[in-house]
């Protein structure tokens, strides 16, 4: 298969997850081999979306080089990577992609509507000769990487509560991204969310760009604090476990929007996958943590 890249230009406004801080990122068709690279346009610098990059991975990733960082830049490479698109120049003026409504869709949904322009060398493909496994002991989670001619996964997430529960999605590579990942939206706990905010994070975090996972035994007054918080009007717990001004787009909505982090991440490794990944309890650490081991098995 051919290398392909954007076949226009597109521009995306909006807060950062984390800093809150407001971002203008333009997305640009690049040259063949030049992988995706992000431009901080207020420094001069630039940032590849390599794996010797990865600076943080506390609730996002994050990539730094040379004194100019980029986080939370793990649903824009999921968008590309699901879509195709092997090379492209991301442009920022700050230093957080915007979340957007907290899924890859607003990006997978505007590059898919023009289509990819195909260029002349050939895709790179990441493919390692013998199966890894990487754990994480602090949450018990673990990837497991075989080689295969193809990437496809099976991914579970289990947080010991009743709400999402155990969750299993499976993916191929020739699947319809566009459709059945890329609207997933990021989550969080109703009980982190302070845990969070007293660390410096989820500045821009709101009920329109994350499901927020609530305990049904949780006070009402406790939801209404969380509300004024965000400066919305009173919001109920759905009897599902869900502030209910969201509508689930899947039952497995949370399964598989860590299935679009991983797609995301594992881009770091400087191309695309080749294996079949099985995940229990992936995160940004821990799918860091298994790039390396396939990028060091190679070299």
């Amino acid at each position: 298969m051919r290398q392909r890249t954007l076949s226009k230009s597109y521009t995306f406004e909006g807060k950062g997850l984390h800093t809150g801080a407001f971002t203008r990122l333009v997305l640009k068709p690049a040259p063949e081999n030049t992988g995706i690279v992000f431009e901080r346009t207020d420094l001069g610098k630039t940032v590849p979306a390599l794996s010797d990059n990865v600076a943080l991975t506390t609730r996002c990733t994050l990539l730094s080089k040379d004194g100019a960082s980029v986080s939370t830049v793990e649903h824009l490479l999921s968008a590309l990577t699901g879509l195709g698109v092997d090379n492209a120049l991301v442009q920022l003026d700050g230093g957080e992609v915007p979340i957007l409504d907290g899924s890859a869709l607003p990006f997978a949904a505007a590059i898919a509507a023009d289509g990819l322009a195909e260029q002349d060398a050939p895709r790179r493909h990441i493919s390692p000769s013998l199966p890894l496994e990487v754990k994480q002991e602090s949450s018990g989670g673990w990837i497991r990487i075989e080689p295969a001619d193809r990437f496809s996964c099976d991914l579970t997430v289990d947080f010991g509560s009743g709400v999402p529960g155990v969750q299993t999605v499976h993916w191929e590579e020739d699947g319809d991204y566009l459709r059945e990942v890329a609207p997933c939206r990021t989550f969080v706990f109703f009980h982190e969310v302070q845990g969070l905010a007293s660390r410096g994070l989820i500045k821009g975090g709101d009920v329109d760009n994350a499901i927020v996972i609530v305990d049904p035994s949780t006070p009402q007054a406790e939801v209404d604090s969380l509300a004024a918080m965000m400066g919305q009007p009173r919001l109920e717990v759905s009897p599902e476990g869900y502030l209910s001004n969201v509508r689930l787009h899947f039952p497995d909505e949370c399964a598989r929007h860590k299935l679009l982090d991983l797609i995301g991440d594992f881009r770091l490794c400087g191309g695309f996958i080749r294996a079949h990944v099985t995940a229990y309890k992936p995160g940004h650490t821990i799918n860091s943590t298994a790039v390396k081991a396939v990028l060091n098995s190679i070299s």
